[in-house]
């Protein structure tokens, strides 16, 4: 059942980037929330709203707010804007209409030999973009959110940030996920073929939004639609780069070194893959994948001083850097690793990289 609570809105703020605070009076006294102005329009301070309270009731760490349901009061009277005939949540009571970037063009050869990320966490998106472009700064970089974490493109500050810096070309949201600043895609494979061959990216990275769903299991999480967004760059052609998640200052063992959920995709994956590693790290033992698949390590060095000082996200479950530094080493590493698959811009299907390779037997 859905966790529904009427109340009325005390505060209201600008709510730019598509995401409005609000503060709302309920029953149980008032409470922090967010109105998706893209579905539910914008509140005033007075209007009365329904409110969704399970997360908060959850006492989730990430997430843990209201989400404004309907406001009452002007709601339910906004003109919709023009939209198209592709509904996102659909048969839900929030199912909307879009028009999907997958169905205006984008050849899927336009991926053919182009450097595709994949993220284990939305956390290391920021450090992977900086990095990137320190690597190749000439270079765009188009991101597609995926499922696994937060759905709504609109609640993702680090987004909003890179965006404005230019670190981010772009941002599409695909499959389940919506809200993307660039456009939505069906798919996260029409989404890097609309990336590629319409935007003129010089490379991608996928990844889930923020809040990853978690659980006790070693299949049963939101890491593993890293393996989903593995195997379609590959099946793609795309030069496919896995951004290892790894810890220094995780407090669960199975996160500690290389995490299990990275762990579980790479000796899941169907092809070989290049995976990022910091410099000083030793290359993690893993179980043999399947056909004998040996993966291409590949180290970077990182600057974790200048990407502190750079001022984006560095903070992960409540940890930053200083308190697990290979985390976002690791990070770092993904993106100057992604930097050099990608080389110059006008240099596509000439890529020379320059670093050290490490593979496993070496």
């Amino acid at each position: 059942m859905l966790r529904l609570a009427r109340g009325v809105v005390r505060d209201a703020a600008g709510g730019g980037g598509g995401e409005q605070a609000l503060v709302v009076d309920l029953p149980d006294g008032a409470h922090a929330a967010i109105a998706d102005v893209a579905l539910v329009g914008r509140c005033e301070v007075g209007d009365e709203v329904l409110v969704n309270c399970a997360a908060r009731e959850l006492e989730l760490g990430s997430g843990g707010f209201d989400l404004v349901h309907v406001n009452l009061t002007r709601g339910l009277s906004v003109e919709p804007a023009p939209a198209g005939h592709v509904l996102k949540l659909n048969y839900t009571s929030l199912q909307h209409a879009t028009d999907p970037v997958d169905a205006r063009g984008g050849e899927p050869t336009a991926v053919a030999g182009a450097p595709v990320g994949v993220l284990a966490l939305h956390s290391q998106l920021a450090a992977l973009a900086w990095a990137f472009a320190r690597r190749a700064p000439r270079a765009s970089l188009g991101y597609v959110q995926t499922a696994g974490g937060a759905l709504p493109g609109s609640h993702s500050r680090t987004v909003r940030d890179l965006l404005a810096r230019g670190l981010l070309a772009s941002h599409i949201t695909a499959g389940a996920s919506f809200g993307g600043a660039s456009g939505y895609a069906v798919s996260t494979a029409g989404a890097l073929a609309h990336g590629f061959g319409v935007l003129r990216w010089d490379a991608a990275v996928c990844g889930p939004g923020p809040g990853i769903v978690g659980s006790g299991s070693p299949l049963g999480h939101g890491g593993m639609v890293a393996l989903e967004s593995a195997h379609t760059a590959l099946a793609l052609g795309a030069a496919t780069l896995v951004v290892p998640r790894m810890s220094s200052g995780d407090s669960r063992a199975a996160h500690r070194g290389l995490s299990h959920h990275t762990r579980t995709v790479l000796e899941l994956l169907l092809a070989p893959v290049v995976v990022a590693l910091p410099t000083s790290e030793p290359l993690p033992e893993l179980a043999p994948a399947r056909g004998g698949i040996e993966h291409d390590w590949r180290r970077s060095g990182v600057d974790l001083d200048g990407y502190a000082a750079s001022g984006l996200g560095a903070e992960v479950m409540g940890r930053g850097i200083a308190a697990d530094e290979l985390f976002f080493a690791a990070a770092l590493a993904g993106g100057g690793v992604l930097g050099e698959l990608t080389g110059e811009p006008d240099a596509r299907g000439s890529r020379s990289p320059g670093s050290a390779v490490a593979r496993r037997g070496d």
